[in-house]
């Protein structure tokens, strides 16, 4: 059964359309300010939900890296029919498919929030059981007061399925191989107080890719959920001018 508030979203608007793809253990509920951000600048905006996210962390026990980014593609084909040019966003674990993505599919711009190539520490990964041993087991996430952000906003699990963690780690290890891939305009945006995400990761992705426009942009108050933090409207600001550079002659 599907949560409250974590239903995939569109927004129509102008003939460029943005996909939003939320991040691991998420929903598309953390992208819904995003989105009416950037359906306001004129784009039309697809939010999907990613193969067993929104519904259970048993379900999301069920899925590998494969079908995640199966989930991806399939956004960007529904994208491709009402718009001639398609961007992909995505926060976390969907950052890093936005940037596979682009390696497969004409991602015309990326924006990459929060991408997880070093897992912070003191999450405690670097303990994951073997895959054998980690099937029904869950860890616990930690959390953090978001003030002035409405609950449904921020639909998401409570605790990571273990074996699915495993999944995430292969989503890592393909785009890090994969980033010499990526080629199209690329904007990355990571805070320095990341406590899920070692912020070193997004100057790794930075100095990896092949793009020839390139923006690294970091914010010093947020922390990993940029889209429902703090500093979201700097995020979106700093979208919607990048997005704009491709309306230019």
């Amino acid at each position: 059964m599907l949560m409250a508030g974590a239903e995939p979203f569109f927004l129509p608007g102008g003939p460029e359309g943005v996909l939003l793809l939320h991040g691991f253990t998420g929903s598309p509920s953390e992208m819904k300010l995003y989105g009416a951000y950037l359906q306001a600048c004129g784009y039309t905006v697809l939010a999907i939900r990613l193969a067993g996210h929104g519904t259970s962390p048993q379900d999301l026990e069920r899925v590998t890296a494969a079908d995640w980014f199966d989930s991806a593609v399939d956004g960007y084909e529904l994208l491709r029919g009402s718009c001639r040019s398609i961007f992909a966003a995505g926060q976390s674990m969907g950052a890093l498919l936005a940037l596979w993505l682009g390696t497969v599919r004409e991602v015309s711009r990326t924006v990459s929030l929060s991408a997880p190539i070093y897992v912070h520490e003191g999450r405690d990964l670097h303990k994951l059981p073997p895959r054998v041993e980690a099937r029904g087991r869950f860890l616990p996430k930690l959390s953090k007061s978001l003030p002035g952000i409405p609950a449904d906003c921020r639909v998401a699990y409570r605790v990571m399925p273990l074996l699915a963690v495993h999944e995430l780690l292969a989503v890592v290890q393909t785009v890090r191989e994969a980033l010499p891939k990526v080629r199209q305009p690329l904007l990355v945006v990571q805070s320095a107080r990341d406590h899920t995400v070692e912020p070193e990761s997004a100057p790794y992705i930075f100095h990896h890719v092949r793009s020839a426009d390139k923006r690294l942009v970091w914010l010093k108050r947020s922390g990993h959920r940029l889209t429902i933090d703090s500093e979201r409207e700097t995020v979106f600001a700093a979208t919607a001018a990048f997005l704009r550079e491709e309306r230019k002659p």
